[in-house]
């Protein structure tokens, strides 16, 4: 623990620590020893309690978000394709590659051979439903671990739980990597939690970084934003190490384990280029190296310490620039480059017409995060008490920062903190500085939230059941005694949870309630009733175009067939037909995000003949157009796709509006308009095959 002061032992006080007291030597039988039995006892009861309490909440999450994807859904009611075409996007693709697997014989014949107990895309679905139980055991065991009561692990997952819009996205976006991944990184917070705990074991400890870097490994596994969450991760405990707030032997400890864990997954994903060009492996190398250089970094004066900290982030930042460039040059690595263009034009260093970066630019969920986010986080008072806390601790670490900094000599400065002790753990500030990343993260884009507001839960409830916090807050204003703290750090908790629970029943009708034992006496149960009206809406999935679409494809197109389109589409039919793509949304290879442009001529200004031969150099037997593409009004002029490709290929946009001056008239009209005129400079190339409301489908002409 790192404390502002060290407390004075008088000489007194040292001669009685020295001797041995009568109390220290009573027989067994005596009142220590029984004071210690009971106490004993009384930790199993509470960490036995604690650990029925998370399972259940755990469980009873999974439940509920199965619940929910079945009610909005009937899933279990619909057809096989609507199933399928259900998992919008790159889901679909995701999805895909597991019904592909089970069905090569091999694996059916194998350990995946599950038809005869339950249908694949159900245990599909449960376990990642499965995986939210994880989720949210790893959240509330964090906030255990911060606070020292399970009180705040209970407060944690029912805020999680009764913000689930701003918490999870998983019964609606089911196969997402994210949703596999993000159970995997609670786990490794929790772990790291326990880590940077003081006092533990040599073996408490090794068995503590088997957990992480398993946690690491599964967690870079699984999504492809790995690399990036945990240079944030890095970052963090960069800072912590360089202000003496971290031990330094686990902060290098946690740094190795996240470039093996990446390196792995580097060769488990056929030596995935993109891993190896990656800031993070460059970074945590270069701090390795540079803290062997510099081996007294933490000794001197304030204005050496100071300098020598300047010295060494600037040579960390030297030394990660030259490393990441090195090996993108002798690799040719370039698969990352469209997310630094987004970055650049995003943050304003420069406007780009670069067409995938625009393509994230313009989609809401790479936006700044919503305003409302944080009125519906401040409606079960979760924003209002992460921000008291974030508030109390930011100012303690600073705080501490300073006294690191400073060491012994700034004695004055000691006496004026002397009636009030500021401590923060390693763990605590850890979290910390997690919680301050992520949040900037999320504020910048949106899609990132996930990641702040589940360990916003964790960070609230640990302040409001933290024994430091309310320790801080009363001898600031001279009112500390330690029955008074026990008190507010347990009934506080409890408040919120009786404002939560009362919250939600008064919002709901009395009937619900009633079902669950809520009367007029007792208006207070459980937030359970307001949870159950929402569960209680029933919708049922309905597309019948798509349906149509995929229905045709299986029964009039060759099983060698290869199809162009969008991505989001091309994922659909690679599910439902099992039919060749040109291109699908897997969009962190630069080959293939250069295919997809070029596919995407399609919604240009382009000639039929220039369209018919990019398509045909792809191997294209068929194209499907969407009339929502073609016309989009989703987006405003200037975000929408078509409106891309112009300003990509030089020609001026569509509809009312300013052009930028060097942008000039198409030669050709718009490809996915003209076509349906029938021209014979169409259909020379082009068979319409299919149509609906919604698709229609051309084959081209296989000429010699």
């Amino acid at each position: 623990m790192t404390t502002v002061r060290q407390r004075r032992v008088g000489k007194g006080t040292e001669a009685a620590e020295d001797q041995p007291s009568e109390e220290k030597n009573v027989k067994p039988d005596g009142k220590i020893l029984s004071d210690h039995t009971g106490g004993k006892l009384w930790n199993i009861l509470s960490i036995t309690v604690g650990g029925i309490v998370a399972i259940s909440l755990g469980l009873l999450t999974s439940v509920y978000v199965a619940t929910l994807h079945e009610n909005d859904l009937w899933f279990s009611n619909i057809k096989e394709v609507e199933r399928e075409i259900s998992f919008r996007t790159e889901c679909g693709l995701y999805y895909s590659y597991y019904k592909q697997m089970i069905q090569a014989a091999s694996i059916q014949q194998g350990i995946v051979n599950c038809k005869q107990y339950l249908e694949p895309v159900y245990f599909y679905i449960y376990t990642l439903f499965g995986l939210q139980a994880v989720y949210v055991i790893a959240l509330y065991v964090t906030s255990w671990l911060l606070s020292g009561t399970w009180l705040s692990g209970l407060l944690a997952a029912c805020w999680y739980i009764t913000n689930r819009i701003d918490t999870t996205r998983v019964e609606f976006t089911i196969p997402l990597r994210e949703n596999w991944a993000l159970p995997f990184f609670a786990v490794q917070i929790a772990a790291i939690t326990y880590l940077l705990r003081t006092h533990l074991q040599p073996v408490q400890e090794r068995l503590t970084l088997i957990a992480v870097f398993i946690a690491t490994f599964l967690f870079s596994l699984t999504w492809q934003f790995n690399q990036f969450m945990m240079l944030i991760q890095a970052l963090a405990l960069f800072i912590l190490d360089c202000f003496d707030m971290l031990p330094t032997a686990k902060v290098m400890w946690l740094y190795i384990i996240q470039i093996s864990g990446l390196l792995l997954v580097c060769v488990l994903q056929f030596f995935n280029s993109m891993i190896l060009g990656s800031l993070l492996i460059s970074f945590n190398t270069s701090v390795l190296i540079a803290r062997t250089i510099q081996k007294h970094l933490k000794k001197g004066s304030l204005l050496n310490r100071l300098g020598k900290l300047i010295f060494h982030v600037l040579l960390v930042l030297c030394f990660t620039l030259l490393i990441n460039k090195f090996i993108k040059k002798i690799l040719n690595l370039e698969s990352d480059e469209h997310i630094f263009k987004f970055l650049k034009a995003k943050f304003g260093f420069g406007a780009t017409r670069d067409f995938d970066a625009n393509l994230y630019l313009c989609e809401e969920a790479f936006g700044l995060l919503p305003l409302n986010t944080f009125s519906r986080l401040s409606a079960t008072l979760l924003f209002y008490v992460y921000i008291f806390v974030l508030f109390l601790m930011t100012v303690a670490a600073i705080v501490v920062a300073f006294r690191n900094l400073s060491g012994s000599n700034q004695v004055q400065f000691m006496e004026k903190m002397e009636e009030c002790t500021i401590t923060l753990k390693p763990d605590a500030a850890y979290n910390l500085l997690h919680t301050v990343l992520f949040g900037c993260l999320a504020l910048s884009t949106m899609r990132m939230k996930y990641l702040w507001t589940s360990h916003m839960c964790v960070f609230a409830s640990f302040g409001l059941c933290s024994t430091e916090v309310w320790k801080l807050v009363l001898k600031c204003i001279h009112l500390y005694t330690s029955q008074r703290t026990r008190v507010i750090k347990y009934s506080i908790p409890v408040i919120i949870l009786l404002y939560i629970s009362y919250k939600h029943i008064a919002q709901h009708t009395p009937m619900i309630g009633a079902v669950f034992g809520c009367t007029e006496e007792l208006p207070v149960c459980t937030f359970w009733p307001g949870i159950m009206d929402e569960l209680s809406e029933l919708r049922e999935f309905y597309d019948p175009d798509t349906v149509e679409l995929m229905n045709w494809i299986k029964s009039n197109t060759p099983n060698t067939a290869v199809f162009a389109g969008s991505m989001q589409l091309l994922a659909g039919v690679k599910l439902c037909t099992g039919r060749t793509l040109t291109n699908h949304p897997h969009y962190e290879d630069k080959n293939l995000r250069e295919r997809t442009k070029q596919i995407y001529q399609i919604y240009a200004k382009r000639s039929p003949e220039d369209v018919y031969q990019i398509l045909r150099s792809f191997g294209t037997d068929y194209v499907i157009l969407e009339d929502s593409i073609c016309y989009e009004r989703r987006h405003s002029r200037g975000c929408r796709l078509r409106d891309l490709l112009d300003i990509a290929n030089g020609h001026i946009m569509d509809g009312l509006g300013e052009n930028e001056p060097d942008l000039k008239p198409a030669l050709y009209p718009r490809f996915c308009e003209e076509i349906k005129k029938t021209l014979p400079s169409y259909t020379i190339h082009f068979t319409r095959v299919f149509q609906n409301k919604t698709f229609h489908v051309y084959k081209l002409a296989k000429h010699k």
